[in-house]
């Protein structure tokens, strides 16, 4: 039996230290000996063009792999599940250290299945969490300056607009707006009523 250790991190700017740990914790309580793959790249790329999928390739049934968490297989929700599909139609038991899911290759069981589904929401908005601090955490690193952009009136999400009228009108609440975009709650709750309803309002009335 092979077990897989699943490292991703989408820059260079981040680390794999962490992700490694927990994977090697969990392996030691059932006395297993692991393999680590470890890549750079985004989870929006497909995970059969990357290094993952010809991991994949090789693994048969009763093979594990362990990641630390779902979103080191992918950004989209509806490509991890597809991915878990693929892994489960291998045979390959699947691992996952943070959220402690155990998805057997067989049959993943009504539990998980429940909990997956049941938190597609919660996760698909920490995805969109993860992605947005890691691409801010790439413009600090380039000295690009964060924060309130000088003048009257000039508010640091003026540049993140659009995103957060999409996912406005989408049904994302304020609060969890605020975790996304790294402010508080009062602050999107704030700019949301001074430039995301007024410009709302203009297109209904055309």
């Amino acid at each position: 039996m092979r077990v897989i250790g699943y490292l991703r991190v989408s820059t260079e700017y981040q680390d794999v230290d962490n992700q490694r740990l927990g994977i090697l914790q969990l392996a030691n309580r059932y006395g297993w000996q692991v393999e680590f793959a470890e890549e750079t790249v985004s989870g929006t790329v497909s995970y059969t063009k990357r290094e993952l999928g010809k991991i994949i390739q090789t693994l048969m049934r009763g093979d594990v792999l362990i990641v630390s968490e779902l979103s080191r297989l992918g950004r989209s929700m509806l490509g991890i599940l597809e991915l878990l599909r693929d892994l489960k139609n291998l045979g390959v038991r699947v691992f996952t250290v943070k959220e402690n899911y155990e998805m057997n290759g067989d049959a993943i069981t009504s539990k998980v299945m429940t909990m997956v589904f049941g938190m597609l929401a919660e996760l698909e908005r920490d995805l969109i969490s993860k992605r947005t601090r890691e691409a801010l955490a790439v413009k600090k690193a380039q000295g690009i300056r964060l924060g309130r952009p000088p003048g009257p009136g000039k508010s640091k999400l003026d540049d993140k607009r659009e995103d957060i009228r999409k996912f406005y009108e989408k049904g994302v609440g304020v609060t969890s707006l605020a975790k996304i975009f790294d402010c508080a709650p009062p602050t999107m709750g704030s700019f949301i009523q001074k430039k995301i309803l007024p410009q709302a309002n203009g297109n209904h009335s055309r």
